[in-house]
C-alpha cells in the first residue's frame, strides 16, 4: 500500500521519538485521523489521547514538555477546532514549552474563497508560534515537519504544521534533487550551551565581591538541583524560587525561601531588599516591585534564553547558556563565602514557616483551605506530581508546598490560565503513569473544564500503573482569585459575575464510577487524604472551604490595603467576614496599613 502524507507524518513523529500526542477529531483533519487509524491497527510505537476539547489537547502538550523535556503534540481540525487550541499553545510560548501542533486546514483550492471553516491559519498562528507552516505539496511535507520540530526544540515554543485536506491522503513523495527543493533529516543535537572564561570571570568577580548574595533560581533550573545548591553553599547565598522554578530547589533546604512574590514568603522580599548582590538563573520573573531597588545590588543573569537576558533588573553581566553547565564552568571560579547571611535567612524561613503553618490553623467557615494543603503537603507520596490552577490555589500552593528531590509541580505561568490544573494533571500522568498526581483547582476552573477532563480519566485511568489520581476540588462557591483581586483594586465583590453555582462534585466522582469525598469539618482532613491516596481508582477530593480566607502577600503595599480598605467600607457582601478573617492570618501588618482597628 502506497504511504499517504498523513502515514508519512505519523512515522516521521514516531522517528523522532515523539510518541506522545494529544488531539481531538474532525473532518478538516479527517484524513491524518484515518492514518492514525491505521498505525494504532498496526501497532504503531505512538498513543494517542483524543481529550475532550481541542484546548484541554494543547494544554496537555504544553505540560507533556514540561514534565518530560520532549516535545509535546496537540492535533486538531481545522477552523474553531484549530483556534481552540490557542491558549494551550500561549501557555507554551510564555513557559517556553517546546509543542508541535498538526493543524487541519480547508483544500489549497478552497483558500481565500471565505469557504465554510475557512481561516488564514498562518496569520491566526503567527504570533503565537516560532514557526508556521501550510504543507503544499507531497514532497513538501519532510521538510515542514521536520523543521517544525526542531524550532519548537530549539527555540523553546510553539511550532504549527498546517496540513489542508486535499493533501492529508495524496501519496507521499520523496524530495527530488532539483532546483527548489530541500531534504531534511531526522535528528536534533542538544549542545550544553556556556559562557566562555571571560564572561565567566567577569561574572564570579561581581559574586565574589558580594557579602549578601541572593539566587533567583526559576524553572530554567529543572535539572540543575545539584549545581543550583553547589553555588548556593559556595557563595553563603539565600536561595529563592519563581513558581515554576519550586521543584528545582528542595523544600527541605533550611536557606530556600520558597517563592518571590506575590505568592511568595516574607523572608524571600526582605532577602532582595536586603542583599548587596543578586545571581538570576534560569528565570524571567516579570515583577520589579519584588527585586531590589535598583543600584542596591549588583547582579549577574544565566538564561538560554537571550531575549530574557538583562531586562528585569540592570545586571552587569549576561550569561548566554543553560543552567547546569553554566553554573558548572562558573563554580571554580567562586570564592567561599561565609554562611552568616544564609544562616540568618534560614533563621528567618524558621520564623516564616511557624507562622505560616499558624495561619493554616486559624478557624475558618468552614474549612481554611490553607490547612488543606498544609495537610497535603504532610502526605505528598515522595514521587507525586502535583498541579495548582491560576485561581487562589496557586496562593496556597505557592505558600504552603514544599516539594522534595523527586517531587514535581507545575502550573500555567505567565499566562496564568484558568484551568490549566487539570490537562496538565492528566498529561503528568500519561507521562508518568507509575506516579500519584494531585490535582488542585478551584471550583470555578472546575466547572469550567475540569469537569470534563474527569470524562478523559475516565476513559484511560485503568491503563496507568498507579490509579492514584486525585483532584482537590477547593468548593468555595466564589471565583475567589478575581474577587479578592476586585477588592485590592478598591472594588466590593460583584456576586453576579462572581458566585459559582452549587454542585455535588463528590457525588459527580460517583456517578463517573470514581471515589468521591467530601469534607466540610477540618477535623476530617487528615483521614480524608489518607483515603484518596489509599484508593483504588480516582478521586474527587471536594473540600467546603472559606472564601473569605485572604490570600495575603507576604509584603503588602500602602495602595493594596487602601484598596481593600475601600471596597470593605463600600458595599463588599461579605465585608464582616472578611475583616475578621484576615484579622485571624495577619492584623498586624494588613490593618494597620488599612487604617483599620480590629482584635485578633
Amino acid at each position: 500500500m502506497a504511504t499517504s502524507v498523513s502515514d508519512f507524518i505519523i512515522d516521521r513523529l514516531i522517528q523522532w521519538g515523539l510518541h506522545q500526542w494529544y488531539g481531538y477529531p474532525g473532518d478538516g483533519i479527517g484524513g491524518f485521523d484515518g492514518a492514525m487509524g491505521r498505525a494504532q491497527r498496526d501497532g504503531k510505537n505512538f498513543s494517542y489521547v483524543r481529550s475532550t476539547h481541542e484546548e484541554e489537547a494543547a494544554f496537555m502538550a504544553t505540560a507533556h514538555a514540561k514534565f518530560t523535556g520532549e516535545v509535546g503534540v496537540c492535533i486538531s481540525t481545522s477552523g474553531p477546532g484549530a483556534l481552540h487550541l490557542l491558549n494551550g499553545l500561549y501557555d507554551a510560548q510564555g513557559d517556553n514549552a517546546p509543542v508541535v501542533a498538526i493543524v487541519g486546514q480547508q483544500g489549497r483550492v478552497s483558500l481565500g474563497s471565505e469557504f465554510q471553516q475557512e481561516i488564514n491559519l498562518e496569520r491566526v498562528f503567527s504570533d503565537v508560534a516560532v514557526f508556521v507552516q501550510t504543507v503544499t505539496t507531497p514532497m513538501h511535507t519532510q521538510l515542514v515537519v521536520d523543521k517544525a520540530i526542531r524550532m519548537a526544540k530549539a527555540y523553546r515554543g510553539p511550532a504549527v504544521v498546517v496540513l489542508p485536506a486535499d493533501i492529508q491522503n495524496l501519496e507521499m513523495e520523496e524530495p527530488a534533487v532539483e532546483h527548489f527543493v530541500s531534504r531534511s533529516g531526522v535528528g536534533y543535537v542538544e549542545d550544553r550551551l556556556v559562557p566562555d572564561d571571560s564572561a565567566l570571570a567577569k561574572a564570579a568577580e561581581v559574586l565574589n565581591s558580594g557579602e549578601k548574595v541572593a539566587m533567583l533560581v526559576g524553572q530554567g533550573a529543572i535539572g540543575a538541583t545539584d549545581e543550583v545548591l553547589e553555588v548556593a553553599e559556595r557563595l553563603g547565598a539565600g536561595v529563592s524560587t519563581a513558581l515554576l522554578g519550586k521543584q528545582v530547589v528542595p523544600g527541605d533546604i533550611a536557606y530556600h525561601t520558597q517563592q518571590l512574590g506575590l505568592l511568595g514568603s516574607r523572608p524571600s522580599y526582605d532577602m532582595m531588599q536586603t542583599c548587596d548582590t543578586l545571581l538570576m538563573v534560569g528565570t524571567n520573573f516579570p515583577y520589579g516591585e519584588f527585586l531590589p531597588p535598583t543600584g542596591q545590588a549588583r547582579a549577574v543573569q544565566i538564561d538560554l534564553s537571550p531575549r530574557h537576558l538583562g531586562i528585569r533588573y540592570p545586571t552587569e553581566v549576561n550569561l548566554w547558556g543553560d543552567a547546569k553547565t553554566t553554573l558548572s564552568a562558573l563554580l571554580p571560579h567562586l570564592q567561599q563565602h561565609d554562611t552568616a547571611w544564609q544562616d540568618s535567612i534560614a533563621e528567618q524561613m524558621r520564623d516564616w514557616d511557624a507562622e505560616n503553618d499558624r495561619v493554616a490553623q486559624t478557624k475558618a467557615d468552614p474549612v481554611n483551605p490553607r490547612r488543606v494543603f498544609t495537610t497535603l503537603n504532610d502526605k505528598l507520596p515522595q514521587n507525586a506530581i502535583i498541579t495548582a490552577d491560576a485561581g487562589s490555589t496557586a496562593d496556597w500552593y505557592g505558600f504552603h508546598i514544599k516539594l522534595g528531590r523527586n517531587q514535581m509541580g507545575n502550573l500555567s505561568g505567565r499566562m496564568a490560565s484558568m484551568l490549566g490544573a487539570m490537562p496538565y494533571a492528566m498529561a503528568g500522568k500519561f507521562a508518568h503513569p507509575d506516579r500519584p498526581v494531585v490535582c488542585t483547582i478551584g471550583d470555578g476552573a472546575f466547572q469550567m473544564l475540569g469537569m470534563n477532563g474527569m470524562l478523559t480519566v475516565k476513559r484511560h485511568w485503568k491503563e496507568w500503573d498507579n490509579p492514584t489520581f486525585i483532584v482537590l476540588v477547593i468548593d468555595n462557591g466564589d471565583l475567589n482569585q478575581v474577587s479578592w483581586e476586585m477588592r485590592v483594586a478598591g472594588d466590593p465583590r460583584w456576586d453576579t459575575a462572581q458566585l459559582v453555582e452549587p454542585m455535588d462534585y463528590a457525588g459527580y466522582a460517583e456517578l463517573l464510577g470514581f471515589k468521591g469525598i467530601r469534607v466540610e469539618d477540618p477535623d476530617d482532613i487528615g483521614a480524608a487524604w489518607d483515603q484518596a491516596f489509599a484508593a483504588d481508582r480516582p478521586v474527587i477530593l471536594s473540600v467546603k472551604t472559606d472564601p473569605n480566607t485572604p490570600p495575603l502577600p507576604a509584603h503588602i503595599a500602602s495602595a493594596q490595603a487602601k484598596g481593600l480598605a475601600k471596597s470593605l467600607l463600600h458595599g463588599d457582601p461579605d465585608s464582616g467576614e472578611v475583616i475578621a478573617q484576615s484579622a485571624r492570618a495577619g492584623a498586624a501588618r494588613l490593618f494597620a496599613r488599612m487604617g483599620l482597628k480590629t482584635e485578633e
